[in-house]
């Protein structure tokens, strides 16, 4: 990888590399994921089962702290692929990005608060801490929503995932749009912190999709690298899907985690199978997910009009990968 200043904002663990036999020419990818069972579980997989051996690619794998970094190194070029949760879609729907594969559907976001706080309503006029363009400032907005606030009656300070678990302990801020498993570092700390909103609050109308995205240009010109990491990420959906226990292991092993707390991390997701994956792209159960995040980020002042899903959510190259 190139080292850009983008690229120094990464946390950066290399590793995840697989030779090819000495008589093939390996595809070599960059690979960008967050560090939790969401954003690592399928690489995981991948590394352990053989995957990118099986499927003729030498991989280079980076931990970034949120999606929007890595949507940004896949426009310069410093990364191949991704992994972006719910908030952060807006940025695929303005053509930042394409989606190559839906991955779980999430309820890990939290809007959490100093003790004493009983309702979103007590924070009006109060500091709130978040991760700009990430699922925890969706959270943030849509529970602000429901209780009659915007985020002017609030003091929004971004701040990144670090920062916020230091700042929240300190009691610097009152309250935070954020996520598991960060939640549960702080809870360490402040074990009598207040939930105020989560994911489930708002199911009804908002699916919380997480996925992988490709760079524009390998999608467009590089059909070959993008059809082989699809069916990488095939196989391991379906292995996941079929040995979660085995799957925890294996993320605990490279996220150097224990594996109990990866396991109350998957606990906060909802994990789909391959039949589910392509059933729901081929039925428009994605595109209706999809619709309906759209309908969010306007609101929210992130797209200025509706975005139809099938502009940058390859879903042809999902299903076709199938052998």
């Amino acid at each position: 990888m190139r080292k850009t200043p983008l690229a120094a904002a990464a946390i950066l663990l290399a590793l995840g590399t697989a030779a090819c036999s000495s008589g093939d020419a390996a595809t070599h990818v960059n690979f960008g994921y967050i560090g939790d069972f969401n954003g690592a579980s399928l690489l995981a997989v991948a590394n352990e089962q053989g995957l990118w051996k099986k499927h003729g690619i030498d991989v280079k794998t980076s931990v970034f702290t949120n999606g929007p970094l890595q949507i940004q190194a896949l426009g310069t070029g410093d990364l191949d692929f991704g992994y972006i949760g719910p908030g952060a879609m807006w940025l695929p729907a303005t053509g930042k990005a394409k989606v190559v594969a839906m991955n779980t559907l999430g309820n890990a976001d939290r809007v959490i608060a100093q003790a004493g706080t009983a309702t979103m309503a007590d924070l009006k006029g109060k500091t709130i801490g978040v991760p700009e363009g990430t699922s925890g400032d969706m959270i943030l907005t849509l529970a602000l929503k429901k209780a009659g606030l915007t985020k002017n009656d609030v003091k929004i300070v971004p701040m990144d995932a670090a920062t916020i678990v230091s700042a929240f302990t300190s009691k610097q801020i009152d309250a935070a749009g954020f996520w598991y498993p960060a939640i549960a570092t702080i809870k360490k700390a402040v074990p009598d912190l207040v939930e105020l909103a989560k994911n489930e609050d708002f199911a009804d109308t908002v699916s919380f999709p997480t996925a992988f995205v490709a760079g524009n240009d390998v999608v467009a010109k590089d059909q070959g690298k993008a059809q082989k990491v699809i069916a990488v990420l095939r196989d391991a959906i379906q292995y996941r899907s079929d040995h979660l226990d085995e799957t925890v292991a294996s993320t605990a092993k490279m996220l150097n985690q224990p594996a109990d707390q990866v396991k109350a991390d998957a606990a906060n997701s909802k994990v789909l199978s391959l039949s589910d994956l392509d059933g729901y792209t081929k039925d428009g159960t994605i595109d209706k997910w999809l619709t309906g995040m759209n309908d969010y980020f306007v609101g929210a002042g992130k797209l200025t009009g509706p975005v139809a899903p099938k502009t940058y959510y390859t879903a042809d190259l999902f299903v076709g990968a199938a052998k």
